[in-house]
């Protein structure tokens, strides 16, 4: 017996051929070659220059990925290399801070949002406030590339970058001048920058992806169709607003009623009673623009925008006014998950390289550090989600603790903070207060509700999406 077995998104009809006119099977470097990425960038720089709603989520998932910069703890075994954590991380957040770390990164993310990749060069700069002269150059994704012709043949070459056998970056082309800064010598030549000083930050989604494509690739049409329908609603309103009276007239064609020139205008001052021409009525037109669907129309494309960059529609509007305690939590907690995911990837790129190449140096500046580099005990920490509600947030934190569910570290680094420097700075603190005869204030307990009352509706709500 032979089985036919069929699938109907296989099919082709009469009715989905133009829908699936561009489906391809190309490769993921052939469907993303240097013409078609060029004309994404493009579009999407545009889109994000020209755009409220698409710039705004652009710089709020750079200020939610990197917030204020990454902070480093070593947690190198203690012996011969006791006091060199602290030390280390001393001298890097004054590094960071010298080369404007934190800034950078931010670039970076809004740049991977709309080119699709972040390019930043290690090199030395000797003009740089810090005994440690490593600092990090951010280039455009125009600038990787090859010209035409330089590489014809080379197999391990794809449009700047150079690999091995092995799939691994041996060294990337960098042209001397920006293709569209004007100078035709600047974007024919370029230099070999060794992949060991470059840093190349793009999601890939397929594999053997070799550059990357704008995260906000399915959002870029949504933008251009907002702002043509905001200016048909604006043109209607505009329409309506200008004409005083419309003239029509019942009279059937040779009836009787005084011949008037089409479009005919007549002026009006005020205080004035004016006759229209005989068999014909006057009628105001209503200024019925902007239309009610125009807010929902707008509100519900930012939302299947923002969805590609795995961002809730109130984070992407900058409005929670429909949401109440529980949905805006439960929204939050996706997005949250996408934040990790992201600092997790950037630290792995980016920061982990940057560290490798700073205690290179800091070991010959300072004398410190481990004796091998390759493979460093540390950790990152990020700026914390401030709670909507921080006494419930302290009193599952308190319960938490109690209960040996978690630990002091695990707190601490919710909030973006180092363990071992706050309790330093905690016990600072008591034993100042001790000496001064002050006393330690202790937690109120969380009162309970008056008369045995339940927490309404909201509330129970509230402790659903905390647990």
């Amino acid at each position: 017996m032979v089985i036919r077995a069929k699938y109907d998104a296989a099919q082709t009809t009469p009715d989905n051929r133009r829908h699936w006119a561009n489906a391809d099977g190309l490769s993921a470097n052939a469907a993303a070659n240097a013409d078609v990425r060029r004309t994404l960038r493009n579009r999407a720089r545009y889109e994000v220059g020209n755009g409220c709603y698409l710039k705004g989520i652009v710089q709020t998932l750079a200020n939610d990925v990197v917030g204020t910069g990454p902070r480093l703890q070593m947690l190198l075994d203690n012996g011969e290399n006791a006091g060199a954590n602290h030390s280390i991380e001393v001298e890097f957040a004054r590094w960071a801070k010298a080369v404007r770390l934190a800034e950078k990164l931010r670039t970076m993310r809004m740049v991977r949002a709309q080119d699709g990749e972040a390019f930043a060069i290690l090199f030395s700069n000797d003009n740089l406030k810090s005994p440690v002269k490593l600092d990090l150059k951010l280039i455009e994704a125009d600038q990787v590339a090859t010209p035409a012709g330089k590489l014809a043949g080379d197999s391990g070459a794809v449009d700047g970058i150079v690999f091995d056998e092995f799939g691994n970056p041996v060294e990337y082309h960098v042209l001397k001048g920006h293709p569209g800064g004007g100078s035709l010598s600047g974007a024919t030549q370029f230099d070999r920058v060794p992949a060991e000083s470059m840093i190349h930050w793009f999601r890939a989604d397929r594999p053997g992806q070799s550059r990357g494509l704008p995260d906000i690739l399915p959002a870029i049409p949504l933008f251009g169709q907002l702002r043509q329908y905001r200016q048909a609603v604006l043109d209607a309103a505009r329409s309506a607003a200008n004409i005083a009276l419309f003239m029509k007239t019942n009279a059937p064609a040779g009836g009787e009623a005084a011949e008037v020139e089409p479009m005919t205008e007549m002026e009006f001052s005020p205080n004035m009673a004016v006759f229209g021409p005989e068999g014909w009525e006057p009628y105001q037109i209503k200024a019925e623009q902007p239309a009610t669907t125009f807010a929902e129309f707008c509100t519900g494309l930012v939302g299947e925008a923002a969805r590609c960059v795995n961002m809730p529609k109130n984070v992407a509007l900058c409005d929670s006014s429909g949401y109440n305690y529980a949905s805006g939590r439960l929204d939050h907690q996706t997005y949250f998950k996408s934040i990790r995911v992201e600092q997790s990837h950037m630290e792995i790129v980016v920061l982990d390289r940057i560290l490798a190449a700073w205690l290179s140096e800091a070991a010959k500046v300072f004398g410190i550090g481990p004796d091998n580099l390759e493979d460093v005990d540390h950790q990152w920490f990020w700026d914390g989600h401030e709670h909507v509600d921080p006494a419930k947030e302290a009193n599952a934190q308190a319960s938490r603790l109690a209960s040996n569910t978690t630990t002091l570290a695990a707190e601490y680094a919710r909030q973006g903070k180092d363990w071992e420097t706050e309790l330093r700075q905690r016990a600072k603190e008591v034993a100042l207060m001790k000496e001064l005869g002050l006393s330690s204030p202790q937690a109120a307990p969380q009162a309970p509700a008056p008369n045995g009352e339940k927490p309404d509706r909201e509330d129970e709500e509230e402790d659903r999406a905390a647990a």
